[in-house]
């Protein structure tokens, strides 16, 4: 990604919040949309126009759809936080849309920034 960012000429901003934004999903998808060692297939699909990025994140974890997640308590102290929920939190924070459909047994998200060059 960051040698794509670089290729493009995105800016450093907009570069950083999308490869945090994927992180933060790849590693969700990873700890919990998995029950099993078999091996899976995660697909990454970047599109990129003249004003925007698109994303698109295709795996066969089990059906997750991030817009649905529930919002984590910011306010409250962190002893009493509950345990996750913040990456989720940080995409829908940093990117600009998020899409997301079953298809074909396969999650697909499509995460949108828009930038200025």
């Amino acid at each position: 990604m960051h040698a794509f960012g670089e290729q493009n000429g995105l800016p450093p901003d907009i570069l950083y919040m999308v490869k945090l934004s994927i992180e933060e999903l790849l590693t969700n998808t990873v700890s919990y949309g998995y029950s099993d060692q078999d091996a899976h297939t995660i697909e990454i699909q970047i599109d990129l126009k003249s004003d925007k990025l698109d994303v698109r994140i295709t795996d066969d974890a089990a059906a997750f759809d991030p817009r649905d997640a529930k919002e984590p308590d910011t306010k409250a102290a962190l002893k009493d936080r509950e345990v996750g929920g913040l990456g989720i939190h940080l995409v829908k924070g940093l990117m600009d849309g998020i899409e997301y459909r079953r298809e074909r047994g396969r999650n697909c998200l499509i995460l949108t920034k828009h930038f200025g060059r």
